[in-house]
C-alpha cells in the first residue's frame, strides 16, 4: 500500500475554525511563557534578589502584559478557559485557578 493511497489528497478543513484553532494555540503558548515569567519573578522577589525599583518595574511590567493577553482574548472572542488546552490523561496545560 503506497503511503498516498492511506491520506486523502485533500484537507476539507473550516478556514475560521483554523484560524481559531491557531489564535488559540499561540495565546496558550504566551500565557504558558507570562505565567511562568510571573513565577520566576515572585521567587526572586522572596529571595531578596531584586532592588525596590526592579521590583516596581517588574510588577508593573507583569501588570501590563496580562492586561494584553485579557485585550488579545477579547479581540478574539476566547476566555481564559480556552486557553487551558486539554491534554487529555497528562491534564490540562495550564494550572486550574
Amino acid at each position: 500500500m503506497s503511503e498516498s493511497a492511506s491520506f486523502p489528497s485533500r484537507i476539507d478543513a473550516d478556514p475560521e475554525s483554523v484560524e481559531r484553532g491557531l489564535v488559540t494555540l499561540v495565546l496558550t503558548l504566551v500565557e504558558l511563557l507570562r505565567q511562568l515569567m510571573e513565577r520566576q519573578a515572585l521567587h526572586r522577589v522572596d529571595a531578596g534578589d531584586l532592588t525596590d525599583e526592579q521590583i516596581e518595574r517588574l510588577g508593573t511590567t507583569l501588570m501590563l502584559l496580562e492586561q494584553r493577553m485579557a485585550e488579545l482574548r477579547d479581540h478574539f472572542g476566547l476566555t481564559p478557559e480556552d486557553l487551558n488546552i486539554d491534554l487529555g490523561p497528562l491534564g490540562t496545560l495550564l494550572p486550574r485557578e
